[in-house]
Parts: C-alpha cells; structure tokens; sequence
C-alpha cells in the first residue's frame, strides 16, 4: 500500500498545476483576443471583454470562460464599438504626430514633443484606469459612466498609474524590436497591468477601513 509522501510535495505539486492552468487560461483568451480583435471596430471591444474576463482567470473561480468571454464581447460591442473606433483613430493619429515630431527638426519639434509626450501618458494613464474598473461595471454601465470612473481612479491612484504607464511604454518599446511579443502579450499586457492597479485599489481600500 502507498504511503503519501509526507514532504510537502503533493501541495507543491498542486500549486504548480494551479499555476499552469492559469497560464494556459491567460493564453487562450490571449489567442481569442488577437482572432476577435482583428478588425479594427472590433479591437477595444476584445480588449474590454478580456479585461471583465480576466479577474476569473486569474483566481480561477469560474469555470467557461470562453462562454463568458464571448458574451462579454457582444456586451462590449454593443455599447462601446463607436468609442473604441474613436480609440483606434485616435491612437494611430497620436502615433503618427509622434513619428513624425520625433524625426523633423527645428523648435517646433521640441515644443510638438513637449506637448504630445504628456498628452500620450495622460491617454495611456486613463486607458489604464478605465481598464480597471471595467471588471466592477454593470451591466448597464455607458461610456459616460465608465469614463467617470476612471478619471476618478486616475485622481484616487496617480501614482501606481504613473507606474503602469511606465509599464506600458517600456512593453511597447520592447515589442517594437520583438514584434513576436504583441502575438503573446498584446492583449495580456495591458490588461494585466490594469488588474495590478485595480489590487493596489482593493488593497489600500481595505487598510482603509480596517483603521
């Protein structure tokens, strides 16, 4: 008759196992994204279903997540495929001005750059936001809604946003020489970042009310 090995191994065994099957569920719902995300109407509202998705994923509460990803989706298409549009134009806009700065000469370029530089933290910094407190949102929650709440995340939690931005950018340079990296960490990346800044909230909340 086996004895169980008394070591500890068999909860090492299972914290491995846990911790695979979060990475496998981050990765296919990595690989969703990217399919669903393709279009261009469609690539915020991919990003915003990932991120209500995403909390499950990591705690591995909830079974089905692609069922549930999927119906996040058509939430998120429904309600914000207009704004993620305006998302995707203005972004590429913004990308351009700072190509385009970057490699022109003159004082013009210093004050272009003096102007875009913070202008694009701020947009990343209350993208960011927004991705965290989608996860809380309802059901009914509007643009409007979700905008609020997020530049007020961004006033509550100004400095951890600061520290995803940084995240951010430094991903976006290392993915621009690893172009690879946005197949694996596209969607992951930001949304990750965002779940961080939405548990440094959690966390302070509580020390809150607990004093």
């Amino acid at each position: 008759m086996a004895v169980p090995p008394r070591d500890g191994s068999v909860g090492r065994t299972n914290t491995v196992m846990a911790k695979l099957s979060t990475i496998g569920d981050l990765l296919m719902l990595q690989l969703v994204f990217l399919v669903l995300g393709f279009g261009i109407i469609t690539l915020f509202p991919a990003a915003f279903a990932l991120q209500r998705v995403l909390p499950d994923a990591i705690s591995q509460d909830r079974p089905r997540l692609l069922r549930r990803y999927f119906k996040e989706f058509g939430w998120a298409m429904r309600r914000f495929w207009l704004t993620g549009f305006g998302l995707y134009a203005g972004g590429v806009l913004l990308a351009f001005g700072l190509s385009f700065w970057a490699y022109s000469g003159g004082a013009a370029r210093v004050f272009a750059l003096a102007v875009l530089i913070p202008l694009t933290g701020m947009i990343l910094g209350l993208y960011l936001s927004g991705l965290a407190v989608l996860p809380d949102a309802p059901e009914t929650a509007t643009m409007k809604t979700v905008f609020r709440s997020a530049n007020l995340f961004l006033l509550r939690r100004p400095i951890p946003v600061a520290g995803g931005v940084v995240v951010l950018l430094t991903w976006f340079a290392l993915a621009s020489q690893v172009p690879t990296l946005l197949v694996v960490g596209s969607g992951l990346v930001p949304g990750l970042t965002a779940y961080w800044l939405s548990r440094v909230r959690r966390e302070k909340s509580s020390e809150d009310v607990s004093i």
